[in-house]
């Protein structure tokens, strides 16, 4: 998951100083994942709520900044360019980007609070290899709009576009 994130980076980066930014949370949120994947691999029971907490924040600070943000940024883009073919196929990898936002609504509701924490700790490690497999495929999904939705108008696509 990580290397995909640098691949991410290195074919996304540049682009725009937003997405650019929104990269760099993703890597944060990788390092903070797999920080806790390990230390619930080695002893459960000395995994600590500030560490889940830690990374709870940046999952909800990542997807916000997605839905509030991100989106609506390569929305307007799309629609600056009058791409509703792109503004189509955004609307159905944002469907499945809300299934996979609730996903982790739901973890963070079942940490949120030191009682729910302790409560919920045996059932970490589960939770954890299910976020793995939602931010997989909300990453992938992502990766999509911005190629779909911003790399398609950039100035070097479009000259290709014109040539082609």
């Amino acid at each position: 998951m990580l290397e995909d994130c640098k691949n991410a980076q290195e074919r996304w980066g540049g682009v725009h100083r937003l997405i650019d930014r929104w990269l760099d949370e993703r890597r944060e949120l990788l390092v903070c994942f797999v920080d806790l994947k390990e230390a619930c691999d080695a002893e459960l029971e000395a995994v600590e709520k500030l560490q889940i907490d830690r990374f709870s924040e940046l999952l909800m600070d990542y997807i916000s900044a997605g839905h509030f943000e991100i989106y609506p940024q390569l929305r307007e883009e799309a629609s600056a360019f009058d791409d509703d073919q792109a503004l189509a196929i955004a609307e159905k990898l944002l469907e499945r980007l809300d299934m996979s936002t609730e996903l982790m609504l739901a973890f963070e509701a079942d940490y949120a609070t030191p009682v729910r924490c302790r409560h919920y700790l045996p059932r970490l490690p589960a939770w954890l290899d299910r976020l793995a497999r939602g931010l997989t495929e909300r990453f992938a999904l992502e990766d999509q709009l911005i190629a779909r939705l911003h790399a398609a108008h950039t100035p070097k696509a479009a000259a290709q576009a014109t040539q082609g």
